[in-house]
């Protein structure tokens, strides 16, 4: 096998994985996923997803409260955030963002829970992963706002819009404003092809691999649990669409995803290779 890939999201701390969660990084480790990256989406999950990063090689975690639980923010919640954020395994703040097509928090609270967690992300450096459903034109006014006061270095690598369904002046408004483009399972659906022609044109330089396990599952697997492992014909598909091979893939959504998120920046931290 001549290529590693990066599954820059995959909720590996949600109860789908609770009984055979060994079983399914065996699998991830044999179809080529040499690094995940596991976002929380409430306090909970947040706290297994770093108990997991700080206990398995080649696991990273993310913290953060979803949209969908935005209502159980408090004051204490950032505190626990930022205690949780001390990690060396923490290399972002999320799952953050906004949901208005659910609507299963009120917006007002989604958009405070954003700006408080947007806050704890430049005070500690680190770049945010976003959720977006149906509220990308709020969503991106908030985003560019922020990271226009970033320091340099973070701007660059302000965060990525996870699974991104938006148009392509979106996609470049976002890149524009430092983030990177998240693709996941639907990419491979045939009624995607919009989605595929914005990939298209997209610089390989932006664009990210992933799951979204246990959700969004490849088409090869609609209906089952998605998981790491089904992230190959994610992967296959991205390099179709560039006329590329899959160990070019491999190489730039990975090198993508080391620099959005330090996986390589000097630490001797034992889970980095």
């Amino acid at each position: 096998m001549n290529y590693r890939l990066t599954d820059t999201h995959c909720h590996l701390s949600l109860p789908e994985f609770s009984g055979d969660l060994d079983e399914t990084l065996e699998r991830a480790q044999a179809s080529g996923i040499g690094t995940l990256i596991v976002p929380g989406i409430d306090l909970p999950t947040s706290r297994m997803a770093v108990s997991l990063a700080e206990s398995r090689p080649g696991l990273f975690a993310a913290v953060g409260i979803h949209p969908h639980e935005a209502e159980s923010w408090t004051p204490a919640t950032g505190v626990e955030l930022r205690e949780l954020a001390r990690s060396p395994t923490v290399k972002a703040i999320g799952e953050i963002g906004l949901d208005h097509y659910r609507d299963l928090a009120a917006r007002p609270a989604q958009r405070a829970a954003l700006q408080a967690q947007l806050e704890i992300a430049g005070d500690l450096s680190l770049p945010v992963i976003v959720h977006n459903r149906a509220a990308i034109e709020e969503l991106l006014a908030v985003l560019i706002e922020w990271s226009g006061g970033l320091d340099p270095r973070l701007r660059s690598r302000a965060g990525v819009l996870h699974a991104f369904s938006g148009e392509l002046e979106h996609a470049q408004t976002a890149i524009g404003s430092g983030f990177f483009i998240g693709v996941a399972g639907p990419l491979t659906y045939p009624n995607a092809q919009p989605l595929r022609e914005l990939v298209q044109r997209v610089s390989p330089d932006r664009l990210l691999l992933e799951t979204d396990s246990p959700f969004l599952p490849p088409q090869s697997h609609r209906g089952q649990r998605n998981e790491p492992a089904h992230m190959f014909e994610i992967a296959t598909t991205l390099a179709k669409l560039h006329s590329s091979e899959i160990a070019e893939v491999s190489r730039l959504t990975s090198q993508n995803a080391a620099r959005l998120f330090e996986l390589s920046n000097g630490s001797n931290h034992p889970h980095l290779h």
